[in-house]
């Protein structure tokens, strides 16, 4: 029974691996449960001496003992639940704090390409609400189910020893009542999985409508995304509303299972003490054991829904704890020096889901250079730069740091030589100070404000209501665009690295905002080698080498003066911006 049981459920075993830590706390529980269940079990058992001694032969001896020992057996009881429970408690939040932890350790390490695929509301509902179903399955329902399992264990041998004629015919009754519990167990498997699929869709949807919320306003969207959420919300209702339909049948039929069986008892049971073949205490003994032993086994029909429940927000859990990160570390991984020389791309390719992004790209960058890359919209730019930190790695051919791969490289290690600063400013709901010095929350003060007046920030920052204390909210959206920037580039300011990735910096910015981001940046670029994608010709005119990329090849290569007087693709793209309303410094050349 128990081994296809782990080949259809494989999360018990891992589980297991999760309960390994504390099996001595688990052992002195289940010591705990099992005094419970003896006193559960020895009450019932009392009910023949209190019927047959005291009221029926009037013995005084017994009426004084037995209440003291009722006493001191629910004292008993009383201990031994608060220990289990306790440690039950510990040992569950310990389980799932650990499970917690594990899988947002493992979200740390993925790849670029796992959150690309999954939605932000998806990954927060495993990371909540399926934790916090596997925490209630394993806090409360598995302490239950192993205390009713000894219970019934204590019970079955009462109503043995007080009558196992009578106790065989109930026992013919239970396997038909354990039959429901499975059966309503796999109704619950199947439409939990179903709920919690939708929580992720519902939370999906709502993150997208708050986070965009400004373009759905914008665009009189309101009324489209509140039809969106309620056929998600409806959906979620009619899920819960089947597994409420299946968790309100389970009890009416094992009481009703109960009660005939109970009507059996009694009538067999009622013809042997009218025969004289028992005692009225022993049947009302058997009886007491017969209706407590049937208490345990609804219980344990309402624990299981609560263990599938459980059970499949836990196989939901181990299926991304399963996802192999595509961007691994070596074994033997080195450290990257940071005397590196040249930086190679040779003949690299690069594909998203088989469809080629990137096909041949082969140049060289030498030390303190600045080299940028130019294009349509959709034709490699920002993918071929996130290569070089390995958010992705290459499909095809290798980058190289003066002639060795980058996957040779400790990922650490490379990527603390490397700064960007990109069109998505990523800032945290936290003060000016720690946004700045994230990734080195030690740095003394004075290094942050330097980096800040590098990167034109600094006036305003002291300006903000608390200075470098100010809260600046998610995102940042409590500063304008411009503001948002500059901190990103105290930050990348901060690191100090001698390669700077700069990716369309200022392509939304307007032109104000753009003018004092541009300061920052040409102090930033100062003394380090740049790669930058630009969407503006305007900001790369200087550059010591532009390439030219269209469907993920470099089409053209050289200096600016060189390519426009091509008249090749760049020409188009600086023409085109010309006649678009860019003002060009060197539109007159």
């Amino acid at each position: 029974m128990w081994q296809p049981s782990l080949r259809k459920h494989p999360e018990i075993e891992r589980l297991y691996g999760y309960v390994k830590p504390y099996m001595g706390r688990l052992i002195v529980a289940m010591i705990c449960m099992v005094v419970v269940a003896f006193t559960t079990a020895f009450s019932a058992y009392l009910v023949k001496p209190v019927l047959d001694d005291i009221f029926l032969n009037k013995d005084v001896f017994k009426l004084m003992i037995l209440p003291v020992i009722v006493i001191v057996l629910y004292l008993l009881k009383g201990v031994a639940m608060y220990g289990q429970r306790y440690l039950m408690a510990y040992i569950g939040q310990r389980i799932v704090a650990n499970i917690r932890r594990d899988l947002y350790f493992h979200l740390q390490d993925l790849d670029l390409s796992y959150f690309y695929k999954n939605s932000t509301g998806a990954i927060l509902s495993r990371l909540i609400n399926d934790v916090n179903l596997l925490r209630g399955a394993v806090s409360g329902a598995v302490t239950s189910l192993l205390r009713d399992f000894f219970t019934i264990v204590g019970l079955i041998f009462v109503v043995f020893y007080r009558n196992w004629q009578l106790a065989c015919i109930a026992m013919l009754i239970l396997p038909i009542a354990v039959y429901p519990i499975v059966a309503f167990g796999r109704k619950f498997f199947k439409f939990s999985t179903r709920s919690q699929e939708t929580i992720g869709d519902l939370s999906m949807l709502i993150h997208e409508a708050i986070t965009g919320i400004r373009i759905v306003k914008a665009f009189g969207m309101e009324d489209y995304e509140k039809d969106r959420f309620s056929v998600e919300n409806e959906r979620l209702f009619r899920i819960y509303m089947k597994i409420q339909k299946v968790r309100a049948l389970s009890s009416p039929v094992m009481e009703t299972l109960g009660g005939l069986g109970i009507a059996a008892i009694i009538w067999i049971g009622g013809f042997q003490v009218l025969k004289g073949h028992a005692t009225p205490g022993t049947f009302f003994s058997f009886m007491t054991a017969l209706f407590m032993l049937y208490q345990p086994i609804k219980k344990i029909n309402k624990s299981n829904s609560v263990v599938q429940e459980g059970l499949s927000a836990a196989r939901r859990i181990f299926d991304v704890m399963d996802i192999q990160p595509l961007v691994t570390e070596a074994p033997d991984a080195i450290e990257f020096s940071p005397d590196w020389k040249t930086l190679a791309f040779d003949h690299v390719g690069f594909a998203y889901d088989e469809e080629m992004a990137l096909k041949d790209i082969t140049f060289r960058v030498k030390r303190g250079e600045m080299v940028a890359f130019v294009g349509k919209s959709g034709s490699g730019k920002s993918t071929l730069l996130n290569l070089i930190p390995r958010f992705h790695d290459v499909t095809e051919g290798r980058i190289t740091f003066d002639g060795t791969d980058i996957r040779r490289f400790r990922i650490s290690s490379l990527r603390a030589q490397v700064a960007m600063v990109t069109q998505e400013i990523i800032l945290f709901n936290d003060t000016v100070r720690n946004n700045i010095a994230y990734g080195d929350q030690d740095v003394p003060m004075e290094k942050i404000i330097e980096a800040s007046k590098l990167a034109n920030a600094h006036d305003f920052i002291v300006k903000l209501p608390q200075g470098y204390d100010t809260i600046i909210g998610e995102k940042g959206v409590k500063l304008s665009g411009g503001e948002r920037q500059r901190i990103s580039i105290a930050r990348a300011m901060l690191k100090n690295a001698p390669l700077l990735i700069l990716d369309e910096a200022t392509s939304s910015l307007d032109a104000e905002a753009e003018v004092e981001v541009q300061k920052g940046l040409n102090n930033l670029m100062a003394s380090r080698t740049v790669l930058v994608v630009a969407h503006r010709l305007s900001t790369v005119v200087g550059a010591d080498r532009i390439y030219v990329l269209e469907n993920g090849r470099i089409v053209e290569e050289g200096t600016h003066q060189s390519l426009f007087t091509a008249g090749g693709h760049y020409r188009q793209l600086f023409d085109l911006q010309v006649r678009d309303g860019y003002l060009l410094e060197t539109a007159a050349e």
